[in-house]
């Protein structure tokens, strides 16, 4: 059989795993060396509702009581369990965590928000989203007797700051539409505006190296290689040339795998990550 030949072959012996090795072993990525830092992430969630469930809910007419008391409470407990929940995360010390519940009647929902903050060597954004989740959860089971067309939706982060990727915040821009804003020490360069912007992510162990997730890359023209844009980015982050080097690195435009020649336009996707390997 002919391999593609936009489709990578995965190496039998992967590097760089942080998470998961070659042989299916799981362990915490080590922090030990990382600065204590300040660090802080906003994310949140929604549930939507019949606009009599949201009536009987603001007006404290649930026969369980207090809807959204129970949620907020139930949010900052598991905030502080999510290294329970989630099964690679990092024990944490919080030293805040804030969950918010606010009516929306004309949209016939309610928006959940959290916030969680310490002075650690790992961010809190799975913390904030699992408080936001576990808050919707429990609003959904408080009154899924009374309403079962109830929709959780849109959990995201919105906000993160601290740590070696600098603060990272999502945004609207002028359709409504969200797009991503970085800065910080990995934010991308700016002296390459001229063709567009293309969104660059980072999956796997390679954005536990890089401690980052995405970010938007600048282009100066309409169209360069996959090549170009590697290059662009180690021009930007010189510390990132080894990991970025790598002759097992995988990458990808719009979700395609994708070989260093291949073209990417303004506007387009591009992600690297490590080879998977299946059983």
């Amino acid at each position: 059989m002919t391999q593609q030949a936009n489709t990578p072959v995965s190496d039998p012996h992967p590097e760089g795993f942080t998470h998961i090795n070659a042989k299916g072993e799981a362990s915490m990525v080590d922090v030990t060396e990382k600065a204590v830092t300040a660090r802080e992430a906003v994310a949140e969630a929604y549930v939507e509702m019949q606009p009599e469930t949201l009536r009987m809910i603001v007006s404290g007419e649930h026969k369980k009581g207090d809807v959204l008391a129970v949620a907020r409470i139930a949010g900052i407990q598991a905030a502080k369990k999510t290294a329970d929940l989630i099964p690679l995360c990092h024990p944490l010390m919080l030293t805040k965590v804030k969950v918010e519940l606010t009516p929306e009647p004309e949209h016939n929902r309610i928006r959940i928000e959290s916030l969680c903050k310490l002075a650690g060597q790992t961010g809190v954004e799975m913390e904030a989203l699992t408080a936001a989740s576990v808050a919707a959860l429990t609003l959904y089971d408080m009154c899924k007797a009374v309403d079962k067309t109830m929709v959780i939706s849109g959990t995201k982060v919105l906000e993160k700051k601290g740590g070696k990727s600098g603060n990272w915040q999502m945004a609207s821009d002028s359709s409504g539409a969200q797009v991503v804003s970085v800065s910080g020490s990995q934010a991308a360069s700016p002296s390459a505006v001229g063709g567009g912007v293309v969104k660059v992510r980072f999956f796997a162990g390679l954005r536990e190296t890089l401690g980052c997730e995405q970010l938007p890359l600048s282009l100066n023209a309409e169209a360069v290689t996959l090549a170009d844009v590697k290059a662009l980015l180690i021009t930007s982050h010189p510390d990132w040339e080894d990991a970025l080097s790598a002759k097992n690195l995988l990458m990808s435009v719009n979700q395609q795998m994708a070989k260093a020649s291949a073209l990417v336009t303004v506007g387009d996707e591009v992600a690297f990550f490590p080879p998977v390997t299946g059983g």
